[in-house]
């Protein structure tokens, strides 16, 4: 089973996965990490960049978990723009070795292999961040996707439109269509890092790590991976039946275990 990690903040949150991060880069410089946008991830890469002088980052090469389709690249809410605004610019990553789906009209229909095989040509991903929707969707694997399937282009549902119409000025500007990894795409990575935080995601959070696997619930895929680690805060927790035992097994882990 997934390994689940209760704190009380965001920011602890934040704290212990950049912590990983960190870790893994002493290690391997040249890491590759999967980048999620969205505000889930935020506090990891602020904890980063509180801490970018301690390792050096200029050599961590990162692939992004989608794009939408037919967005202008220069729009402030292309996933390209957001993971250079967010993740490189603020860790001095090298703009040349962090990849985004390209969700141009030109070449959609190969768009998706692509990726991948730069994926497989960077020797897949190491570390994967993750945050989840409230109907259960990671990246914009929306539910009913297959656990077989790879980088390509999906149909956002009317909820994650919804959901992300915060980002516009209105629903009506957020793109019908994606690009991203799918959910067998993510489940090749070595580990994966599944963030939630609020109210709002408990249901996912409870469905994802404790309910049935089942693509209703894309989410519940992590529950499939031999090395994944759900950080989450009280309040994400609130609907997990076994969350003392999670604690108290985290309060027991051997600290050379990392997470």
């Amino acid at each position: 089973m997934a390994e689940i990690v209760i704190v009380p903040t965001p920011a602890e949150a934040g704290a212990l996965v950049a912590e990983e991060i960190l870790s893994l880069v002493r290690r391997t410089p040249d890491a590759v990490l999967g980048l999620a946008t969205g505000s889930t991830p935020l506090p990891v890469y602020e904890a980063l960049r509180a801490r970018r002088d301690e390792v050096d980052l200029s050599r961590v090469r990162g692939f992004a978990l989608d794009e939408y389709v037919g967005i202008d690249p220069a729009h402030p809410e292309s996933y390209r723009n957001v993971i250079f605004r967010e993740v490189v610019e603020p860790l001095g990553l090298d703009p040349e070795r962090v990849h985004v789906p390209d969700g141009s009209l030109d070449g959609i229909s190969h768009a998706g292999a692509d990726y991948e095989r730069r994926i497989a040509e960077a020797g897949g991903v190491d570390l994967q961040i993750l945050g989840i929707g409230t109907d259960g969707h990671i990246g914009f694997n929306e539910p009913g996707s297959s656990f077989a399937s790879r980088t390509r282009v999906k149909t956002l549902t009317e909820q994650t439109i919804a959901d992300n119409a915060r980002f516009f000025d209105s629903a009506d500007e957020v793109p019908v269509h994606c690009i991203t990894q799918g959910l067998g795409t993510i489940l090749a990575a070595r580990h994966l890092v599944l963030l939630a935080f609020g109210e709002g995601k408990a249901e996912a959070v409870a469905g994802a790590v404790e309910g049935p696997v089942s693509a209703s619930l894309p989410g519940s895929a992590v529950q499939l991976h031999p090395h994944t680690t759900v950080v989450v805060d009280e309040a994400a927790a609130s609907r997990l039946t076994r969350a003392d035992y999670y604690r108290y097994a985290w309060a027991h882990k051997p600290a050379w275990q990392g997470l």
